[in-house]
């Protein structure tokens, strides 16, 4: 009985140990408990065709991160004058424009390429030149200071130069439409008139830094050429007439129109602009740097714009 007790006790001993050998070598590893992280959401894309000023100011750089983070977003910006904004518009490349030529936009919205415009900010245009002023504008009203200009600039009075734009940009539109005010056809009186009309074809801020190095007269709107002053010898010349308000305006694509266009990311943005919050930090850009903001906000000022309450104020939905 003894042995017939130990034998009993050593093959149980030996089952035992095979069995753990068994389960030690074919039994599933236990997974890691540790949670996996799973990654972001990939941002949204917007894609915004935007008038030079607005950009070269650095005013939608000081917007663009609070939008993103909020909507998790990455905003395209694409910065071209009014008429290439336009264009893209038309093709149906970007989802919403910021432009400033109300003619040409309201042009755009009547042939279905935009929808719900809204009005989001203003400020001025201002004709700026050498201080020693050789053509004799200073503090005169718009139209009679392109008078002068035209008449000064074709007598071949030394120092009398005017650039222009000549991009088909807002301020472009801006500066033919002040010609025409002054009594001018700008295609047949403007237009290859001599030396002393020269057109730059390019943006705002390029614009301004040619008209420096020439020491001549150009068209600009208040903000850029605060943003570039400190690069500038020129000085405001004019600066106050009604035909120089310059009024900015962002819109969505017509998703009737074009494929592919992302309506609500495009609303969210519009929206963003257009609220209490916002339209404050465009009335305090470029205050503490330059000593004036570069842009007024459009907040409860459309009887000074000449647009109707509901552009500036209702939201997109």
């Amino acid at each position: 009985m003894k042995w017939n007790s130990i034998i009993l006790v050593a093959g149980l001993l030996i089952a035992g140990l095979l069995v753990a050998g068994c389960v030690s070598g074919d039994a599933p590893a236990v997974p890691d408990a540790t949670p996996v992280p799973t990654a972001a959401p990939a941002p949204e894309e917007l894609r915004i065709a935007t008038t030079t000023s607005l950009y070269d100011t650095g005013l939608l750089d000081h917007l663009t991160p609070a939008f993103e983070e909020q909507y998790n977003a990455k905003l395209l910006i694409v910065s071209a004058g009014t008429g290439k904004a336009l264009e893209y518009g038309q093709r149906g490349d970007v989802d919403v424009m910021m432009v400033h030529d109300r003619a040409r936009e309201d042009t755009f919205i009547a042939e279905g390429n935009g929808v719900e415009r809204r009005v989001i900010a203003y400020n001025y245009f201002v004709i700026v030149g050498p201080e020693s002023d050789p053509a004799g504008i200073r503090g005169t009203e718009p139209e009679e200071a392109f008078q002068t200009l035209m008449t000064e600039g074709k007598a071949g009075t030394p120092g009398v130069v005017f650039v222009s734009r000549g991009d088909a940009s807002g301020t472009h539109a801006k500066e033919k439409a002040i010609w025409k005010a002054a009594g001018y056809d700008y295609a047949t009186d403007v237009q290859n008139s001599g030396d002393w009309y020269v057109e730059a074809g390019t943006g705002m801020g390029a614009t301004l830094v040619m008209a420096n190095e020439k020491e001549a007269y150009t068209l600009s709107d208040i903000g850029t050429f605060l943003a570039y002053k400190g690069d500038l010898q020129l000085v405001p010349l004019v600066d106050s007439g009604d035909i120089l308000l310059n009024i900015y305006s962002t819109m969505l694509i017509n998703p009737e129109k074009h494929e592919g266009i992302d309506t609500e990311l495009g609303k969210a943005w519009i929206n963003y602009l257009i609220s209490d919050e916002v339209q404050q930090e465009i009335k305090t850009f470029g205050v503490e740097e330059y000593g004036q903001p570069l842009f007024f906000p459009a907040s409860g000022k459309w009887d000074l714009m000449g647009v109707s309450e509901a552009e500036v104020s209702a939201p997109v939905v």
